[in-house]
């Protein structure tokens, strides 16, 4: 799926191994003295990127903890803080976090939304789904739909071809997992307003891979339309079939060494077999992760808090992966974005406000929260430049304005989504209890 890596680089691998190897030799050579040693300016060397690779990461943390004190002070959500920290302190900025850093991007963000997924799986109770199962359905089919439509029709009505409206507007359909549980979290809110928002932001990436795949067959036509259902069926199938799978082992087996909850350990592991499994298998380790969350929430037996350890060890990950996707962000795409990629912006704006009220109402929900449902879904992220390679990869000719308008929009969207998104959730008020930050 759009936010997974690929395959591993074989020569990276090869590389690393051939380095590990050195240094074992270079540990036995201290206990055997006719075994050749390494060149003292090699192991200088090694030794020095160690130590920057360490004085880089408690420097991340501990700036990254004053953002997010910061965020408190300013009442901007700690997503923005953290975003805007990476941004001034990366390549668009001062260059402070070096380029190799950022490289880590990609392994950080598997672990921190695969945690978040879990977790967004986690809030799919049944209760919860009884008491705003119709909500969460609804308002999440409406908006992705009124997404799809408005944006579609609209570019069209501005002279766009009808194949690239469509896939723009399937793009648009994408939220942000990561940043939505954290303001969320950082509202010190729970209400039946964030408990709807928590399922329609679970199951958005399976609406918005069922519209993407669909819009791909049909922005091309009967042109290679069975791959594509075929990609879909599997990515979107295997991923659910795999956190059942998962999921019901966790639920029969955790827990049962201290009961109540599973042991820090069981979860970590739990967290990263799915995530490994599901790059494996390629198909997408968020659904994979929210199917094994929502099974383990609602089957196990040997659980009262089944996500108290993820919960206490998200933080940290999730802090390196707002500060270093702030930091690969690029402002000057910006400049890229043009009248369409202004008139997508406004669309997809109008598109949730509109899509997240008329939802809302035909869900039922209450007047005082309809309206604040589109803006609390306007954060957007990596899913949708996922979305956009693949668009790009399968119709060259529009790959340009594809990426363009998307990185473009998604840089919009990630800084602007977040504080937005929290003062639709404190404007909301009725029913609300404290809940610890984290």
């Amino acid at each position: 799926m759009p936010e997974q890596s690929g395959a591993p680089d074989i020569n990276h691998g090869r590389a690393v191994s051939d380095d590990a190897a050195r240094r074992r030799g270079r540990v036995v050579a201290i206990h055997q003295p006719d075994v050749t040693r390494q060149p003292e300016n090699e192991s200088t060397s090694a030794t020095m990127n160690h130590s920057s690779t360490f004085i880089i990461l408690g420097l991340l943390f501990l700036v990254g903890l004053a953002a997010d004190q910061l965020g408190g002070m300013t009442r901007l959500p700690r997503v923005t803080m953290l975003l805007l920290l990476g941004l001034l302190m990366g390549n668009a900025g001062s260059g402070l976090i070096p380029g190799e850093v950022v490289l880590w991007f990609d392994a950080i963000s598997i672990i921190a939304l695969s945690m978040v997924a879990f977790l967004l799986g986690g809030a799919l109770t049944k209760k919860n789904l009884q008491q705003h199962g119709r909500a969460i359905l609804t308002i999440s089919l409406v908006t992705v739909a009124f997404t799809l439509v408005i944006i579609s029709v609209g570019l069209v009505l501005t002279g766009v071809p009808a194949g690239l409206a469509l896939i723009l507007g399937a793009i648009a359909t994408a939220t942000a997992p990561a940043a939505m549980t954290d303001v969320i979290r950082q509202s010190g809110v729970v209400s039946g307003f964030t408990d709807t928002l928590k399922g329609i932001v679970a199951i958005d990436d399976a609406w918005g891979l069922v519209v993407f795949s669909l819009v791909l067959i049909l922005a091309g036509q009967a042109e290679g339309w069975r791959p594509v259902l075929s990609g879909v069926l599997y990515d979107l199938g295997g991923a659910v079939a795999l956190g059942l799978a998962i999921g019901g082992l966790a639920a029969a087996l955790t827990g049962r060494l201290s009961p109540g909850e599973p042991l820090q350990a069981e979860a970590i592991g739990i967290v990263f077999l799915t995530a490994g499994l599901a790059l494996w298998l390629d198909v997408s380790f968020l659904i994979t992760g929210m199917t094994a969350g929502a099974i383990v929430t609602n089957f196990a037996r040997h659980h009262e808090r089944a996500f108290h350890e993820i919960e206490n060890i998200q933080w940290p990950f999730m802090l390196l992966f707002f500060i270093l996707a702030g930091a690969s962000l690029d402002l000057q795409v910006l400049g890229t974005l043009g009248l369409t990629g202004g008139i997508f912006i406004a669309l997809r704006v109008a598109a949730r406000l509109i899509g997240g009220y008329v939802g809302a109402r035909i869900a039922g929900v209450p007047t005082s929260e309809a309206a604040w449902y589109g803006p609390a879904l306007l954060p957007q992220a990596g899913v949708a430049v996922g979305m956009a390679l693949v668009a790009g990869e399968q119709f060259p000719h529009w790959a340009a304005r594809i990426m363009a308008i998307t990185i473009a929009a998604t840089v919009v969207f990630e800084i602007l989504g977040p504080p937005v998104a929290l003062l639709a959730i404190r404007r909301v008020t009725t029913g609300t209890v404290p809940e610890g930050r984290r």
